[in-house]
């Protein structure tokens, strides 16, 4: 990879739950300061890894390190084998060794080559730095959650049952927010790159999981989410032409009615430089900013 990238991402949901907090009861996640809505990096990855071993069908070179129900240590003792060595807790003594546990991690799974791993659970791979990072996604406004008392018809023992009189119903509860706009940062580093073997055709692969990853991510928790922007900053070479924030805060989001409170993409006008972006350039198209840096608008 010959090029630095640093990305501007969006996304929404309406009626639904984008990603709860555990710890709270699964209330959407947000900054208890200003109340805007939060997702978490993790999560993002999450969908990102979903999507890539759906796309491959979790064929190498597109295996999913971290996924659900995944053993850790058993992938790990693969890359043990593959080096013709018993598995340990330490990493091989040899450099040439080491070397080829490693490789064999970064090159059977994407994440491990995208996101990085930490790999020292037991079975130890030893750990990689990843090249692909994302901040948390940020509400643009407040978000308020809502919460829903909902109705099962039906009980789950003969006790409850009984208890009921044969009503046989069951309460509980969902958590979801109107409507939310979020913003997430990213950036791509293309010397981690060079050490992971994460390519251009990786790189490709990931643009395409930030389009479509919600696509089928469906459930009736996250209501409707989708992604709607994509702004990409290619510099010139490897260790980039400008720095990241000064690239981000081009980007700006404007409220077509501030009055009102958002319920969709529309009520947003996406700013470039104070010009709506849509002026600046089209879907799928470059712009040259000078001094070594182009914006590309995926989508």
């Amino acid at each position: 990879m010959n090029h630095r990238y640093d990305f501007v991402y969006l996304f929404d949901v309406k009626d639904g739950n984008p990603n709860g907090d555990p710890d709270a009861g699964n209330l959407p996640r947000v900054d208890a300061e200003t109340g805007h809505g939060l997702v978490t990096d993790v999560a993002l990855k999450r969908k990102v890894r979903n999507f890539v071993g759906l796309s491959h069908n979790e064929n190498p070179p597109y295996e999913i390190y971290v996924k659900e129900k995944a053993v850790l240590n058993n992938q790990n003792a693969r890359a043990w084998k593959y080096a013709g060595l018993k598995p340990d807790k330490k990493l091989p003594k040899k450099e040439e060794d080491a070397k080829k546990v490693k490789g064999f991690m970064c090159s059977n799974f994407f994440d491990v080559r995208a996101f990085g791993a930490v790999m020292t659970t037991g079975v130890n791979c030893g750990q990689v730095r990843g090249p692909v990072q994302m901040t948390f996604g940020r509400s643009i406004d407040q978000v308020v959650a809502a919460e829903h008392s909902i109705t099962r018809m039906a009980v789950t023992t003969e006790k409850e049952a009984e208890k009921q009189q044969g009503d046989n119903r069951t309460m509980g509860r969902k958590f979801t927010i109107p409507y939310g706009l979020y913003r997430s940062h990213g950036f791509i580093n293309a010397k981690l790159a060079e050490q992971t073997k994460f390519s251009d055709d990786d790189l490709e692969l990931f643009w395409r999981s930030l389009e479509q990853m919600f696509e089928h991510d469906r459930s009736a928790a996250r209501g409707e989410m989708s992604a709607r922007a994509l702004l990409v900053y290619k510099h010139e070479n490897q260790l980039g032409n400008a720095r990241a924030h000064e690239l981000f805060e081009r980007v700006t989001l404007d409220r077509v009615e501030p009055a009102k409170p958002a319920r969709a993409f529309s009520d947003y006008r996406v700013m470039f430089e104070g010009k709506v972006l849509n002026d600046v350039v089209d879907c799928g198209q470059a712009h040259d900013l000078g001094n070594g840096v182009t914006l590309i608008r995926r989508f």
